[in-house]
């Protein structure tokens, strides 16, 4: 296996035996296979591509695949196993993708696969998910004190150390680097354990973040920050003892999805503008473990581990969510590769998804037209 290699379809149909509905099963490797991380849309190539993650001999490596045909390219030689690929993120504006090797941030050319290292974490500290500014002059990310030496530490492996880490408030810092220069600039900082920076698709001076820990002991967890001045504020500010979290940009780049649990119990999903105006909380009937939507009208959730369905529901204002089970994933979601990590295509016709319930993590996909056609959704 070497970076440029073609590898043949492994495309295969499947039904599931609960629905009736056909689905696809994109990948069929020796070990796992997983699309990025549910925030960063793996499209490019207008559509035609998918960038992934997959271990085969031994090495984690990324490819791109062609959605239709099925064959996929090589796109990297790691030649060792690693889960910071789960990291990666493509720019918006040209052929190029952002991953992390060894803590160094690689920019890869998608179409002649040259690479170009662009910043390299400082000693002592870690590394965590990219994005991309929509004009695709910036990629940005979270870096936090390594604590590695303080306690055990493997959050993408059963999350060990998770609240360990969040108890400390290591140092975090958001930076930014220049997708051309390779300059970086730190945005900000503070003591307190940050993640999940993620740039609105159509403003390019707008990220979030999160404070990272667990979701019913953080302060507040969904906030915005301005490239412009470094000014930073909460999104949806906690009001009590709820538990929100999973935020994600809506197409639009100015709508924030998250869920979310009342301390008594109760579900619910909501929508607010990054400004922290426009906000709509929808009763959800059940919890689950991520969910994902372009805009305001169809989304999609993954279930938990004791129901695990794929699901879809509408959105209306002021009505309760009634997500409909269109097939069952049957994933473990023993680690972060494993995660079912649903989201929608850029035109809300496909929905990829993991799942290991074949024993490895495979990547699979479904026709939101099917799903329709089967009667599961008006």
């Amino acid at each position: 296996m070497a970076k440029g290699d073609i590898f043949s379809s492994e495309v295969r149909e499947r039904r599931d035996p609960e629905t009736g509905l056909a689905f696809r099963q994109l990948t069929d490797g020796p070990d796992d296979s997983h699309h990025l991380y549910f925030t960063n849309p793996g499209w490019y190539d207008e559509g035609r591509r998918l960038l992934f993650v997959s271990t085969r001999n031994g090495a984690t490596d990324l490819f791109g695949m062609d959605v239709e045909r099925g064959a996929f390219k090589q796109l990297t030689d790691e030649c060792r196993v690693t889960d910071e690929l789960l990291f990666t993120c493509l720019n918006p504006a040209r052929p190029e993708a952002y991953f992390w090797r060894n803590g160094s941030l690689v920019a890869l050319d998608l179409e002649t696969l040259d690479e170009r290292i662009l910043y390299e974490t400082p000693e002592g500290y870690a590394n965590n998910i990219l994005t991309v500014t929509c004009d695709g002059a910036l990629v940005c990310t979270g870096i936090y004190e390594d604590l590695q030496n303080r306690f055990d530490v493997d959050l993408l492996k059963g999350y060990v150390g998770f609240e360990e880490y969040w108890a400390a408030k290591p140092r975090s810092a958001i930076i930014s680097v220049d997708t051309i220069s390779g300059e970086v600039r730190e945005l900000f900082s503070e003591e307190y354990w940050v993640g999940h920076v993620s740039a609105s698709p159509t403003v390019p001076h707008i990220l979030t973040y999160c404070h990272e820990g667990p979701w019913d002991k953080v302060d507040n967890r969904i906030w915005g920050l301005d490239l412009r001045d470094g000014r930073t504020w909460p999104i949806y500010p906690r009001k009590g003892e709820e538990s929100v979290g999973h935020e994600y940009w809506m197409q639009d780049g100015v709508t924030v999805g998250f869920h979310g649990t009342e301390k008594d119990g109760p579900a619910f999903i909501g929508t607010v503008r990054y400004d922290d105006t426009g906000l709509e909380l929808f009763p959800f009937p059940r919890h689950f473990t991520h969910i994902h939507s372009n805009d305001l009208k169809l989304a999609t959730g993954d279930g938990t581990n004791w129901d695990p369905m794929l699901y879809v529901w509408t959105l209306e204002s002021g009505q309760e969510a009634k997500p409909v089970p269109v097939l069952r994933h049957g994933c473990s979601a023993s680690v972060q590769a494993r995660h079912v990590h649903p989201r929608f295509n850029p035109d809300s016709s496909r929905i990829v998804f993991v799942s290991d319930d074949t024993g490895i993590g495979n990547i699979y996909d479904v026709s939101v037209a099917d799903i329709r056609a089967a009667g599961l959704l008006e």
